[in-house]
C-alpha cells in the first residue's frame, strides 16, 4: 500500500467534502435570509445532489477508459468555488445553480479518485479506501462548523472563506503529487485489475439498493440534524452546525474501524453488522428528549452508520472487478447522490407534520438496507 500518495488524495478528499459538509449548516442561514420551507430549504441539498448524479457515472466510466489525475484538484476546486458564490447570489434561484456547479466539482472527484486509491492499496482494499474516506469524513466534519462560524460572523458572504482550503492545497497541485509516477498498471490502460474476472451485475444492483437506503439514512441526518436540534432543544444554528460536527466526527472514527475490520472479517459481515446497529440506535435517538443524551447518542449513531462506508463501496468494486471506476462512481457517487433526491421529500414531511415524524421515518431505513446485504454470502467475492 501507497501510504503518502493515499494521504494526498485523501487531503483532496478533505478540501472537496468540507463544501458537502457545509451545505445542511448553510440552510438555517438561507432560510432566515430568504424566507424558505422547509421544502424548498431541503432543494437545496437536492440541487447539489441531482447535478452530481447526473454525471458521476460518466465520470466513472471515462476513468475505467483512461486515467485523468487532473480531474481530482479540478473537481476540489468546483465545489469550493460553487459553494463560495452560493452565500454571495442575490436569489434562491442562483443559489440552486451555484450548489449545482459544486456537485459537478464533487461529481468529478470521486469516481477517478477512488479508482486511484483502489489501484494504490494491494490487498488490502477496505483498510485503503477507510484513509481515503477519512478525509471525506473529515471535511464534512469541519465543513459544518466552519459554515456556522463564518456566516454567523460575516453573514451569508462568509461562505467565500469555503475557498481558503483549496488555496492551501494548491503547493500539493503544483508539486505534482496527485500523480504517482509510474502510475500503476490499473490506472494505465484499459484493462483494471480484474480484467479476465466476470462481473456480477444482478448483486451489485443489490448492493446499490442498500447503498441507496443507507444513502437516505445519511442525507435526512445531515440535512435536518441542525434544524431538529434547533426545533425539538430549542438550540442555535451554531450548536446545530456543531451537533452535526459530532456526528461526523464519530463517523471518521467508525470509518476507520470498518476499514480495518473489513478487510479482516470480510466486507458483507462488517457492513451487515454496522447497519444492524444503526437500525437500533437511530430510533433510540428519536425518543430522545434531553439535549445532553442527544448529543451522546450521536457518537455511537456516527460509529454505526460510518462503519459500513468501506466495505459497502469496495464490495461494489469487488462485484465489478472490470469496471473499477464506474462501481466507485455508483457506489460513492450516484447512489449517494440520490440520496440528496429524498431531501426534499422528507423536506415535505417536516413542513406537513413535523420534523420529529420526518426522523421517525428516517430511522426505519437501516433496516431495510439490513435486509438486503443479508441476501450475500458471508463469504466476499474474489478477483
Amino acid at each position: 500500500m501507497k501510504y503518502r500518495s493515499i494521504a494526498t488524495v485523501s487531503i483532496a478528499h478533505l478540501v472537496t467534502d468540507i463544501n458537502q459538509g457545509a451545505i445542511p449548516a448553510l440552510l438555517p442561514f438561507l432560510i432566515a435570509t430568504h424566507g424558505l420551507s422547509y421544502t424548498a430549504a431541503a432543494t437545496v441539498v437536492f440541487a447539489a445532489n441531482i447535478s452530481s448524479s447526473l454525471v458521476q457515472p460518466l465520470f466513472g466510466h471515462f476513468a475505467d477508459r483512461i486515467s485523468k489525475p487532473f480531474l481530482m484538484p479540478l473537481g476540489a476546486f468546483l465545489a469550493g468555488l460553487g459553494l463560495a458564490l452560493a452565500g454571495v447570489v442575490p436569489t434562491y434561484g442562483l443559489v440552486l445553480a451555484m450548489v449545482a456547479v459544486s456537485g459537478i466539482g464533487v461529481a468529478s472527484f470521486h469516481p477517478e479518485a477512488a479508482r486511484f486509491v483502489h489501484a494504490l492499496s494491494g490487498t488490502r482494499k477496505a483498510m485503503g479506501l477507510s484513509l481515503f474516506a477519512v478525509g471525506g469524513q473529515l471535511g464534512l466534519a469541519i465543513g459544518p462548523i466552519m459554515t456556522a462560524l463564518a456566516v454567523a460572523s460575516f453573514g451569508l458572504r462568509g461562505t467565500l472563506l469555503l475557498l481558503v482550503p483549496f488555496v492551501c492545497m494548491v503547493p500539493l497541485v503544483l508539486g505534482g503529487r496527485f500523480f504517482v509516477k509510474p502510475l500503476p498498471a490499473a490506472l494505465r490502460g484499459t484493462s483494471g485489475p480484474g480484467a479476465g474476472a466476470t462481473d456480477q451485475w444482478l448483486a451489485f444492483v443489490r448492493l446499490s439498493g442498500a447503498v441507496f437506503c443507507r444513502s437516505f439514512t445519511y442525507y435526512g441526518l445531515s440535512t435536518f440534524l441542525p434544524l431538529y436540534w434547533m426545533r425539538v432543544f430549542d438550540q442555535t444554528a451554531v450548536a446545530g452546525g456543531g451537533s452535526l460536527t459530532i456526528f461526523l466526527g464519530a463517523g471518521v472514527c467508525g470509518t476507520l474501524f470498518g476499514g480495518r475490520m473489513a478487510d479482516r472479517y470480510g466486507y458483507r459481515n462488517v457492513a451487515l453488522i454496522a447497519l444492524c446497529c444503526s437500525t437500533l440506535v437511530l430510533p433510540i435517538f428519536t425518543m430522545a428528549r434531553s439535549v445532553t443524551g442527544a448529543m451522546l447518542l450521536l457518537i455511537p449513531l456516527g460509529l454505526a452508520h460510518f462503519t459500513s462506508y468501506s466495505p459497502m463501496v469496495v464490495l461494489g468494486q469487488k462485484l465489478l472487478p472490470n469496471h473499477v471506476g464506474l462501481a466507485s462512481g455508483v457506489t460513492l457517487g450516484l447512489v449517494v447522490s440520490v440520496g440528496g433526491i429524498a431531501a426534499p421529500i422528507f423536506g415535505r414531511l417536516a413542513d406537513t407534520f413535523s420534523i420529529e415524524t420526518t426522523f421517525s421515518v428516517i430511522a426505519l431505513l437501516p433496516a431495510l438496507a439490513s435486509c438486503l446485504m443479508l441476501t450475500f454470502p458471508r463469504r466476499d467475492p474474489a478477483t
